[in-house]
């Protein structure tokens, strides 16, 4: 008996399409509760300022050591809100299924995405369908969530004095996913760190600490993220690569393939500013979550051209550019 497969019908508004929704989504994710047939869900939002985000997460291959694209359309997208400080409170999820692709794997897709909503604490209340001719799967999820009353969180409040925080080790997503895309094999597997951030960060929150940025740098790595808040904030940043935590495992890869450790993408850690003088208070509410043991402070920000500077290993300094081109091909 041939394995069930996403066919045109899925995407045809018919009996198949309902019948996707019912042993696919609903089974997997769970009705929205109030509308959860409708056009529309129906939630009930605090008095409150919100946040509203959206992305669309394809990657090749769709599952890689660590976890899988569901695990990226959610986490991603919990964290983009995270990164303004709100608390996420509902995603939607679209669905772009190429014909043929078997259901057996859209259903592990799901489960994953299921999974991390339940971490996060969110309720994923609506979602779309469509059935193409060809190409790889993809998700686009957007995320509503609830900002405090607290000053504005943004990439271009970044201060003089400030310390730069670092939440975990770094590289290890994009480093997972091209391994296992190109066949790779290292002394010892290296899994993605792709993980929801908001409990992190609310942990960071309440420790009293100032926060003036926070950022998850993904596609473009530490590098490309840094030099987006200096640009934007107009100030310089000065790191010392010493003090990026970096797992070994991954150090070797990167020697190995040739790249530079803060270019990769990474999708369960985050760039933190906060106020210099809460450096400390920072970094051990950070390590006393799950999440931020590796936390560390690689840096601080100083008047002057809008650039981030390294301090190297062997004494100098060096300009970190913003990475240009593609890295790695497609990654979250």
């Amino acid at each position: 008996m041939a394995e069930p497969v996403v066919t045109r019908a899925h995407g045809g508004g018919g009996r198949e399409m309902r019948e996707l929704i019912r042993d696919v989504f609903l089974a997997g994710l769970g009705d929205a509760g109030d509308g959860g047939s409708d056009d529309a869900a129906r939630i009930e939002v605090p008095a409150c300022r919100l946040a509203v985000t959206t992305d669309s997460f394809v990657v090749q291959p769709w599952r890689f050591p660590g976890g899988n694209l569901g695990d990226l359309a959610v986490c991603g997208t919990v964290n983009d809100l995270a990164m303004v400080g709100a608390r996420p409170l509902y995603l939607t999820a679209g669905f772009v299924l190429p014909e043929g692709f078997p259901l057996r794997e859209l259903k592990e897709i799901v489960e994953r995405m299921a999974e991390r909503a339940r971490e996060a604490g969110v309720r994923i209340v609506a979602g779309d369908t469509k059935v193409v001719p060809f190409g790889d799967p993809v998700v686009n999820t957007a995320g509503i969530g609830a900002l405090p009353e607290a000053p504005v969180i943004s990439g271009s409040a970044a201060r003089p004095g400030d310390a730069v925080v670092l939440t975990g080790d770094v590289g290890r997503h994009g480093i997972a996913v091209l391994s296992r895309r190109e066949g790779i094999g290292f002394e010892a597997e290296i899994e993605s760190d792709v993980a929801p951030l908001n409990g992190l960060v609310a942990a960071l929150l309440a420790s009293g600490a100032e926060v003036h940025v926070l950022r998850d740098p993904t596609r473009g790595g530490v590098a490309g993220a840094l030099n987006e808040i200096a640009s934007a904030s107009s100030v310089e940043i000065v790191i010392d690569e010493a003090r990026v935590p970096v797992a070994p495992a991954v150090r070797s890869a990167c020697d190995l393939l040739g790249y530079d450790p803060l270019e990769v993408a990474n999708e369960g850690c985050a760039l933190a500013f906060v106020a210099g003088r809460d450096a400390q208070r920072a970094l051990e509410a950070l390590r006393a979550h799950p999440r931020g043991r590796r936390a560390a402070v690689v840096g601080e920000v100083r008047e002057g051209p809008a650039r981030v500077l390294a301090r190297t290993v062997l004494g100098g300094t060096r300009l970190v550019d913003e990475p240009a081109g593609e890295l790695l091909p497609r990654i979250c």
